[in-house]
């Protein structure tokens, strides 16, 4: 179920970044950051966690996030089922791997996120489980 849960919000995440960015690029054009990495991030939080962890990235994740280069495209939860009361999922992107490293690094690093971090935590953890995976667009895709 899970996994059918993430095809599909997948699916309709870029679908929804497609239209959103509004891109007209050709076959013709050049594949501008042909480097690019995207990260597809999902986050589980544990039971009743999930408001913790949206008002964690309104007031602390997103800035930091921008501070260090960590561009977001989008922010969604399932809009049904019973991943709709405890799942997040984002995806960012990178001009390329080293940038993606280096980003995390920094962030991980920034001892305003070690605050923000162990602030949001006094009334117990709020995720159980991430899943992170970097995506390559292909020759035809039009986001690149």
């Amino acid at each position: 179920m899970r996994k059918v849960l993430t095809i599909s919000l997948f699916t309709g995440l870029l679908a929804t970044v497609w239209a959103g960015l509004g891109t007209t690029a050709t076959a013709a054009e050049p594949a501008a950051g042909k480097d690019r990495v995207f990260e597809l991030r999902t986050y589980v939080t544990n039971p009743g966690k999930l408001e913790d962890l949206h008002k964690r990235f309104r007031e602390h994740t997103c800035p930091l996030f921008k501070k260090h280069g960590i561009e977001v495209v989008g922010f969604w939860t399932p809009a049904e089922g019973p991943e709709s009361k405890n799942t997040l999922v984002y995806l960012v992107v990178f001009p390329s791997k080293e940038a993606q490293t280096k980003a995390w690094a920094d962030f991980k690093a920034d001892p305003v996120w070690k605050k923000a971090y162990a602030e949001s935590h006094k009334n117990g953890v709020i995720v159980d489980k991430v899943i992170s995976q970097n995506l390559t667009a292909i020759d035809y895709s039009p986001l690149k």
